[in-house]
């Protein structure tokens, strides 16, 4: 029988509950693939971006797994960022909701008091960064040797910002024949040599770099003059189909320069970039997340890892230079089925990265004409 949605799944009633609530129905192509070896208890690489269903695609198997007797921690999700912990503590606690299962994130710059409390009154699941993790470890508060399930997610990520060292740590605390799955946005050689020293014969659900696909995005571009770019992005922004966008540029200088030249025109930005405290970084998404703002500028800190829903538009305002941002930076919009926008505006020294990024699509990215030349046009429709 082929698996199209979750009710073909050999669940719970308890989790299939917890799904037809949230509205689950057909599965994503990762879920699909994924679900029944997960199930099954295999080892799984899949390679997927945020956006993509990857939580509920490990999220569903650990809670249908679990072994309702055994009090102590059974499933472990390693992220890099807070942002990511808590949005998969979020799913994976709504897909164990009937199931009564108790999932807890745990990440730095948040009160370790209240997690060590947490955990003394028994958690099944922990979703956390890696240096909290360790801290809680080496303060003999989580004991990771009853983990049978341990999840790796945007491996990439984590590996880029150093944390090899620290995911090595962790996997040697829970036992060697645990069942393991690792997520990631791109699968190279780092990630690789992780899978081949702390998997097991894993099922590879890969795609490959020229099936790159954002069918139920529209996805346009705009070749105009370095000096025209403001210009263009106003004559973007005034379409009232503009709800809510996330705006990327390169530098951190360039979102300040940019967020202030768009407020003196009347538009409600704010800023997002790697130089803010957590705090900070913290009240720019909240005013982003609720829409007391509606156009958040940023730099590729948020391109990965953040999940706000109703992102109407993304626009690049930069064109980035590694092909494979482009890609995470347009998956913050088309969330979960939606349909959404991206916008890049292309200045002539960046036609070149642009034809690489063109390079790894079948989707077409449309031109919109008209504003090469003419700095000060109005741009034509394009919807």
């Amino acid at each position: 029988m082929q698996i199209q949605t979750f009710k073909d799944l050999p669940l719970t009633p308890e989790v299939l509950r917890s799904i037809n609530e949230l509205g689950f129905d057909s599965l994503f192509p990762i879920q699909a693939q994924a679900i029944i070896p997960l199930l099954q208890g295999k080892d799984v690489i899949g390679q997927a971006q945020t956006g993509t269903g990857k939580t509920a695609a490990f999220g569903v198997p650990m809670v249908q797994n679990l072994n309702r007797d055994v009090r102590g921690v059974q499933g472990l999700v390693l992220t890099p960022t807070r942002e990511l912990a808590n949005q998969d503590a979020d799913n994976i606690a709504k897909f164990g909701k009937f199931a009564k299962v108790k999932v807890l994130p745990v990440y730095g710059g948040e009160s370790i008091n209240k997690q060590v409390h947490a955990l003394a009154n028994g958690v099944q699941i922990v979703v956390g960064t890696p240096g909290r993790l360790i801290d809680l470890m080496e303060r003999r508060v989580l004991n990771l040797g009853s983990v049978r399930f341990v999840v790796l997610d945007e491996a990439d990520r984590m590996l880029d910002m150093g944390f090899i060292e620290d995911i090595e740590f962790i996997l040697s605390k829970t036992p060697r024949d645990r069942q393991t799955a690792l997520f990631s946005a791109t699968i190279d050689e780092n990630v690789m040599r992780l899978t081949n020293k702390y998997m097991r014969n894993p099922q590879k659900i890969l795609v490959s770099k020229d099936e790159i696909a954002l069918t139920q995005m529209k996805q346009y571009y705009i070749v105009v003059n370095q000096g025209g770019k403001l210009n263009a992005l106003c004559d973007v922004l005034q379409d009232d189909r503009v709800e809510k966008a996330i705006i990327f540029c390169r530098t951190r200088h360039e979102t300040s320069r940019l967020s202030d030249q768009l407020y003196k025109r009347g538009f409600r930005t704010q800023v997002l970039h790697a130089g803010f405290t957590q705090a900070q970084r913290d009240r720019s998404i909240n005013e982003f997340r609720h829409g007391r703002r509606n156009l958040l500028v940023a730099t590729d800190v948020a391109a990965r890892g953040l999940d706000i829903e109703g992102v109407t538009h993304i626009i690049n305002y930069d064109v980035p230079e590694d092909p494979p941002v482009y890609f995470h930076r347009i998956g913050r919009t088309a969330r979960k089925g939606e349909e959404g926008t991206a916008i890049t505006l292309v200045s002539y020294g960046e036609m070149c990265n642009f034809n690489n990024i063109k390079g790894l699509t079948k989707t077409k990215i449309e031109e919109i004409k008209g504003q090469s030349v003419q700095e000060d046009s109005p741009i034509q429709s394009f919807y």
